[in-house]
């Protein structure tokens, strides 16, 4: 049975300071207790931003990006959770500081190499947090590697059945532009940049292919499903019918958010995370 949640925290999204764009924009700097590194992960060149171990014994948390993006727009939500659990912020192949490999990776072939990532940290089994894309990422990851995941966080999860085509999932992005906090642009316009748009396109490509709720109902950790109450990608109906797929599932909603709920409401998402490996 799913029950929905209503985070705790304050009702509308939060801003970002100057000094917290730069915070954002810093790697591969060290900023605000983050550093970078970079391992060999599946021949590629793997960049990951990560928060020292709080040294509370907490499992650790993984932030997969979406389409288009990097660590940078998960920053907040990272140094949200830091002071409680170890946190990595991997930049997939071909994203944000990442070795650019040939040809775009689809769902499948992204969870093959987080799967690899993990091994190469040598990481517990760890909350995974997906975001957008990387929700379909996740939940391919704990579907084929239920050993890796300990708790599963699905953050606005693309893509909606009922809008399930390039055309459809670009429209309703358009419609979240106009209702996202605009001082997120010179980061997403930087990861962007990155990744290149022939990348972008050939991954929404991928993304539109894929059925993530065939993967959702494979999924044996405890799940949640989180969106933004003004979410135009991930609306109510998908969000509680994915959550219905998943066998130990809970939905909250962040009331004031778009798409980008991790970004914009990082305190109310870090709470459901904590709320979430607290009761699992």
């Amino acid at each position: 049975m799913t029950a929905t949640v209503r985070p705790r925290g304050p009702a509308a999204p939060v801003g970002f300071s100057p000094a917290q764009r730069r915070i954002a924009l810093a790697a591969p700097r060290p900023a605000a207790g983050l550093t970078s590194e970079w391992r060999l992960v599946d021949g590629l060149r793997t960049h990951t931003r990560r928060a020292a171990d709080p040294g509370t014994g907490a499992p650790p948390v993984v932030l997969v990006h979406g389409l288009a993006v990097s660590h940078r727009y998960l920053t907040p939500l990272a140094l949200a959770l830091a002071p409680t659990h170890p946190v990595y912020v991997p930049d997939l192949p071909g994203f944000g500081l990442s070795e650019h490999p040939p040809g775009a990776y689809d769902v499948g072939r992204h969870a093959d190499h987080l799967a690899a990532w993990l091994a190469a940290y040598g990481l517990p089994p760890a909350c995974v947090l997906g975001h957008s894309f990387g929700a379909e990422v996740a939940a391919a990851l704990a579907a084929r590697r239920p050993d890796l995941v300990r708790a599963l966080v699905l953050a606005g999860p693309t893509s909606d059945p009922a809008a399930r085509s390039r055309r459809g999932l670009v429209g309703r992005f358009l419609v979240d532009v106009l209702r996202e906090a605009k001082w997120q642009a010179p980061i997403l316009l930087r990861d962007v940049w990155d990744a290149r748009p022939p990348r972008v396109l050939a991954t929404l490509s991928h993304s539109v292919r894929n059925a993530i709720e065939a993967d959702a109902a494979r999924v044996a950790a405890p799940t949640l499903v989180v969106t933004g109450a003004r979410d135009p990608l991930a609306p109510a109906a998908w969000r509680d019918g994915l959550a219905r797929v998943v066998p130990r599932a809970r939905t909250a909603v962040v009331p004031g958010a778009a798409h980008n709920v991790a970004t914009t409401a990082p305190a109310q998402v870090a709470a459901q995370v904590r709320d979430l490996l607290s009761s699992s």
